[in-house]
Order: structure tokens, then C-alpha cells, then sequence
């Protein structure tokens, strides 16, 4: 592929990612806070790494972000060591980091004013749909952004919408995770409810599965749940992080909405990690 993209974060998220895009021929550069991590990956998929965000995004055509929260982001883009300094005209760069709207839209402007594109585009699909390539996209920017970034996202991606201008992808987003976690918590209290009544977990999820509460987390998390394994790669806190930008969110358009009350219980009792 004639293509030369950086990859900027590589956590659980951003590292098959972008080991996905080199396997797929685009030449990847990568950076990492964590050097040792960026050199590991060159070490197993080859590219190359760069020891600043300016320099991994220098000579890219395309720059894909997935780093923590929103001045994680900040701290990459900006300053004399962030991507815009060195951002190249007409190049995309593509945020697929949980943020708030507010950010993406503010990303926005300063990536359009250094004459590049800018998508916020959040994924769903967990570190499983990262490392099988099976992430599904929200993204919000233009047209003409997507189409020029959509031969990298088939590397990792099974589906993508673009649902709006800047921010629509963060907002989408918000409302995968306030339904993510509704399910979550009803199906810990349920399988709480189960244990308690002596039912076998497992008979329970299969019965469960072929009537109206099927879901993704009923199949593939309610059995891990009653055994008290949590470790799936997404942190219980990064769940807190994102439905803490649905609030803002939520607050800002006023929105009568009961979240508060369950917030704190989801906390409390849906030990997962999803």
C-alpha cells in the first residue's frame, strides 16, 4: 500500500492496531511515551519508532491517536514535540481516542488551520476486536477525511459510519458506553441473583441467550463474572473516564436524566473488566 502513516499510543488498543496496518503494507512509524514498548513493537512487526509525536508524524500521509483521555490527546498534538508542528498539508489524522466532543471539535480546528483533516473516530469492540481486526468505527469529521483514511481503518475495522461533522464519532461513542454499562449493571445484579438462588451460571447464560436479554456481555461475560475473572483488557476506570464525558455531555443539552444514581452503583458492584 502507498501509504506512510504514524501510529501515536500503543496500548492494548493502539498496538494490533497498528501491527494490523504494517502487516496490511502501509509503512508505519510509531511512537510511544513508553519507548521500550514502540521498540518492541518494530521488533516484532518492523516500521519504525520515533521518540516524539513530531517526529513519528512528520512524514505521515495519515497520523491515527489512541492514547487515555483528553489531555493525553492534548499532550500529543500540541507543543513543539506534538503532531501539529510537524503535521504535513493534506494529511489526515484520525483520533481514536475516548474523548469529550468538546475536544474533538477543538482538534479539529487546530488540525484544519495547519491545513490537514481531522476525524475523531472512538472504536467499540474491546482489545479482542483490536487484535482480531474486528473493531467497529464512529467517526466524525468530513467525507473527504474518511475516504482518504478508509484503506487504513479495513486493517483493523469490520464496519464504520460516519455519523456527523467533528465530535458526532465522541458522541456516538457516549451513547455505546451508557448502554454498555446499563447492561453491565443489570447483568451483574442478575447474575448476583443467580449465584444466590444456587442456579448453575452457565445453564442460565445459555437459556438467557435465546430470549430478549441476549447480548454481547450476557455471552461472553456472565460466566467469566461468576468466576471472578475480570482481567479483559479494558480497566473498570477507563469505563469511569468515558461515562464521566456522558455526563458532561448529558448536563450541557440538560438532560432530566437519572445517571447519577446508578453511576455510583455500577462502580460499586460491576467489578468488570469488559
Amino acid at each position: 500500500m502507498n501509504m506512510k502513516a504514524a501510529f501515536i499510543g500503543l496500548g492494548v488498543m493502539g498496538y494490533p492496531m497498528a501491527g494490523h496496518c504494517q502487516a496490511a503494507g502501509i509503512d508505519m512509524v510509531v511512537y510511544n511515551r513508553t519507548q521500550a514498548k514502540a521498540l518492541a513493537w518494530v521488533e516484532q512487526y518492523g516500521g519504525e519508532s520515533q521518540p516524539t509525536p513530531a517526529l513519528a508524524a512528520k512524514a505521515a500521509d495519515v497520523i491515527l491517536v489512541c492514547v487515555g483521555n483528553d489531555e493525553d490527546v492534548r499532550s500529543v498534538f500540541f507543543g513543539d514535540d506534538g503532531l501539529l508542528s510537524s503535521l504535513k498539508p493534506g494529511a489526515v489524522v484520525v483520533d481514536h481516542t475516548t474523548t469529550s466532543a468538546d475536544l474533538a471539535r477543538e482538534l479539529d480546528l487546530a488540525v484544519t488551520e495547519k491545513g490537514g483533516l481531522f476525524l475523531d473516530a472512538p472504536v467499540s469492540g474491546g482489545q479482542a476486536g483490536a487484535v482480531n481486526g474486528q473493531l467497529s468505527i464512529m467517526a466524525g469529521g468530513t467525507q473527504e477525511a474518511l475516504e482518504k483514511v478508509e484503506a487504513v481503518f479495513k486493517c483493523y475495522g469490520k464496519g464504520w459510519q460516519l455519523l456527523g461533522e467533528a465530535g458526532s464519532g465522541q458522541l456516538c461513542k457516549m451513547v455505546n458506553q451508557v448502554c454498555i454499562a446499563g447492561i453491565l449493571q443489570g447483568l451483574s445484579e442478575g447474575i448476583a441473583l443467580a449465584k444466590a438462588s444456587g442456579l448453575e451460571i452457565e445453564t442460565v447464560q445459555k437459556v438467557l441467550a435465546g430470549g430478549a436479554a441476549q447480548s454481547w456481555q450476557l455471552e461472553n461475560r456472565a460466566i467469566t463474572m461468576a468466576d471472578g475473572k475480570f482481567d479483559f483488557g479494558f480497566a473498570i476506570d477507563w469505563m469511569v473516564k468515558d461515562l464521566g464525558y456522558c455526563l458532561q455531555e448529558a448536563q450541557s443539552k440538560k438532560l432530566k436524566c437519572q445517571w447519577r444514581r446508578w453511576f455510583n452503583r455500577f462502580i460499586k458492584n460491576c467489578k468488570l473488566r469488559v
